[in-house]
Parts: structure tokens; sequence; C-alpha cells
């Protein structure tokens, strides 16, 4: 299978998240908690517009990040297809509000001006145009390594944040295209049997993988470059209605990656919108609890993998998240075993 075929059959995996406006969450009182509200440290926000100048590409960011002085570890958060640097607020908020600075990146060419402008009738068309774009598949990687370049020089120049960086903790997310940008960072590798495409930064320590797009023809070989930690989060329900991917493939790259610390959350019920939110469309009556989740289980997987603190991952990977969960979904980890 040449680059080109694998990235279509894996772009189309890819759905739109960018549609609406996120919805606030709750715990449940009978959980075992983690950090449920938000944290202690006021948040404030902030946009730029880069310009990579060796590409001739925009890369707008919006930067949630504490006051206080730092440095604080950072987190670079790519959105799914059909969205932009204004969505995951929940998320952007939350993470900041505990000590990290979350940088949301746009992905021109696979952002919400995709769909803006376009008649109903057009708009999933124009998704899967550009879904199976590999000039988007190849940009969006690139985007992140980009602004890490960019929060480099911003640590050392940068009025409001000079100095507030802790470029030795950096951490990459990401939901459905955002989820292959986040694996692509963390070094799977692309194209056919003797293809070694790979867009991996060693600077990023730990990812997270939402709604990851993948197909059951992925070589097996594909995720042996990643040697960092990831979270993989996924839902019982969680097709792709402009792909292939079907909810029970979502779990492939857990499955696959074998040299590193590993984690898997299937949400009972959970569809693709519960990790962006879906305004006005229809269901979504439980993104709110799904949301608080996401919320507790990634906060403390980054405490444990950007912030080394043991007590986070004894929550994570002890037995309480799970605890926490309860019927609501599954939980998978593999923890410890030896890089190869």
């Amino acid at each position: 299978m040449g680059m080109k075929r694998a990235f279509l059959l894996l772009l189309l995996g890819v759905w739109a998240v960018g549609l609406s406006h996120l919805c606030a969450a709750t715990v449940s009182a009978s959980a075992v908690e983690y950090k449920k509200a938000a944290g202690p440290l006021a948040v404030e926000a902030i946009r730029y517009d880069w310009r990579d100048a060796k590409r001739e590409r925009k890369v707008p960011v919006k930067i949630y990040y504490p006051r206080g002085e730092g440095p604080f570890p950072i987190i670079v958060f790519s959105h799914g297809l059909g969205g932009s640097r204004e969505g995951y607020e929940y998320l952007g908020r939350y993470w900041a509000s505990y000590g990290y600075v979350s940088v949301h990146v746009q992905h021109p060419g696979s952002d919400d001006a995709v769909w803006r402008g376009a008649q109903p009738g057009e708009i999933m068309q124009k998704m899967r145009k550009s879904a199976t774009n590999l000039e988007n598949a190849i940009n969006r990687p690139q985007d992140i390594s980009f602004a890490i370049d960019q929060l480099e020089k911003m640590n050392r120049e940068d009025s409001n944040l000079k100095g507030r960086f802790d470029l030795e903790r950096i951490g990459v997310a990401g939901h459905s295209f955002g989820a292959f940008t986040s694996l692509a960072i963390a070094g799977q590798k692309f194209g056919g049997p003797q293809a070694n495409v790979s867009f991996a930064d060693p600077r990023v320590k730990a990812v997270i993988a939402m709604s990851a797009p993948v197909t059951v023809q992925a070589r097996e070989s594909a995720f042996d470059g990643i040697r960092i930690p990831c979270f993989h989060m996924t839902g019982t329900k969680d097709s792709s209605p402009i792909g292939e991917t079907q909810p029970e493939d979502r779990r492939i790259p857990f499955d696959r990656c074998r040299n590193s610390d590993q984690f898997l959350v299937i949400f009972k019920d959970g569809d693709h919108m519960i990790f962006s939110g879906r305004g006005a469309m229809r269901g979504g009556e439980k993104d709110a609890e799904f949301q608080s989740y996401i919320r507790m289980s990634s906060v403390a997987f980054w405490d444990a993998y950007l912030k080394g603190e043991a007590k986070s991952k004894a929550w994570l990977a002890g037995g309480p998240f799970e605890e926490a969960l309860g019927d609501r979904g599954t939980f998978e980890k593999k923890v410890g075993e030896k890089v190869k």
C-alpha cells in the first residue's frame, strides 16, 4: 500500500467536531473524585496569528494560561475536522486552572472554513474532500512542531508569557483528525510496507488521542515508533459518518502500541461528539457527564506523565479511576512494559 493510499484510508475515519458550543460538566456524587471542579488558578486567554515562513502558512492559536510566575507544563491541542482554535474550551480552561498552558492550534485547510458558508447539501462533500487531502494530513503535525518552535521563542521574548513555559514538559492532545495529529507527533509511521514516514517530535513527552481515525489495514508495525505514554479515548458508538472507522476499530492504536505506557477508556454509549459537544445537534444528554470523566482522567494523565506525580498515576492506573467510571465505560491499561 503506497503512502498516499494509506493516508486516504486513514483520513476517511475523520469526523467533524467544530460545529457546536461546548457543555459544562459535573461529576456524579458517587464517583471517586480526582480534581472534580476547576482548579485553584485563575485563567487568562490570548490569541496569536502566527505565520510559518518556511511553509508560507498561517497558524492561528488560542492560548489558555494560568496566572502566576510558572514555568508551567504545556499541552498543545489539535482540533478535529471542521474545528477551530475556539473549540474544546472546557478542556483548555480546566487544564490551565491546574497549572498547564493549553495551546489550541487551528489548522487551515481542515478547520471551520471547510463548512462555513456552504449549503446544507454541500457540507458533507466538503468535509470528505478535506479529510482525504494529503496536504492537510502532512500540515497538521508540522503545525504542532511549528507551534512548539514558537513557544520556545515566546519563552525568550514575549512580553506577556516570557519565562512562563516549561519546555521540558510538553504534551499533545487532539480529537478525531486531531487524534491522528497527536499519534503522528508521538511517532506513528505512515505508508506501505517499505515506507517509513514519521512526523515524531522528540520534545513531546505524552499524548492523548480522542477518537483516533484508523483502519484495520494499518500496518502492525505502524505504532512501533511510539515510545511515549498515550491515553486513548473512544466510545461504544464512536463511528465516523464520512469514513471507514467503526467503533471497534478505535482501539487499534492502544492494542498495537507496545513500547510505552498505554491507557484506553471506552465510554458506554459514547459517540464521536462527546469529546467536543454538539450544540443544537440531537443527542448529547450525557455529554456533560462524559466530559467530567474526560477532564478528570486527562488531568490525572498529565499530572502523572508531565509533572511526575506518583499519586496521580496511582489514581489513574491503580483502580480509583476505574471505580469512578463504574458501568459508564471500560478502562484498560498497559503499564510498566519494557521498552524495546
